[in-house]
């Protein structure tokens, strides 16, 4: 007769999409809650500064002023809008690969982030003026002036993406892996087979 396996055997591989589905569904659920934050703001800025000049807040520290930007930070490649649309298309693909292994729920954050602000900048490109794929994208906040020329104008998008990229360099920076494991988790197991697999050597050699 066949030995029964043992409880709960077979069943890992089986539940090993859970720890991924988790990830991936908050991977969305950030990318969805940053588009829509970004384009909510975006909305409000174009009903409420309009023709207005800017507003400061805190003091001075933070101003409210409408612009529209062509190219990126402090208008670079302003001549060369439609380039930025196929960067964006780019970074989604990469974020795409990057979900296939993904088990970490702080990863899928960051990912989230980076995805929701993509997006944001990347909807102002393909449906706003002067037209699909070379559409301005619509910044209202800046930091210490009202004329972005300490810091360039931004918008929610902008954060989402910088927020995202500076949590990915944190989680390199502690060894935290896309899969779940931490860097060092690898090279412990591999040595634990080995030692395994040197005694079990051993233990047959004695027989």
């Amino acid at each position: 007769m066949t030995a029964a396996p043992p409880a709960g055997a077979g069943t890992a591989e089986s539940g090993g999409g859970t720890p991924r589905r988790r990830a991936v569904g908050v991977l969305l659920g950030v990318a969805l809650v940053a588009l829509l934050a970004d384009l909510v703001t975006k909305q409000l800025a174009l009903s409420a500064l309009t023709g207005q000049g800017p507003v400061s807040l805190l003091g001075g520290a933070v101003y409210l002023t409408l612009t529209r930007n062509s190219g990126a930070a402090w208008s670079i490649g302003s001549d060369h809008t439609w380039v930025f649309p196929l960067i964006t298309i780019g970074v989604i693909g990469w974020i795409a690969w990057m979900a296939v292994r993904l088990r970490s729920v702080p990863w899928a954050v960051s990912l989230g982030l980076v995805l929701g602000g993509a997006l944001g900048n990347l909807t102002d490109r393909i449906f706003r003026a002067p037209g699909h794929f070379i559409g301005h994208v619509v910044d209202m906040i800046s930091l210490f002036d009202p004329y972005g020329q300490v810091w360039p104008v931004f918008n929610l998008a902008d954060s989402s993406l910088v927020c995202g990229v500076l949590l990915a360099v944190l989680l390199e920076l502690t060894g935290r892996q896309r899969d779940g494991r931490r860097a060092g988790d690898e090279p412990a197991a591999a040595a634990e087979s080995g030692d395994g697999a040197a005694a079990a050597t051993e233990q047959r050699g004695r027989a």
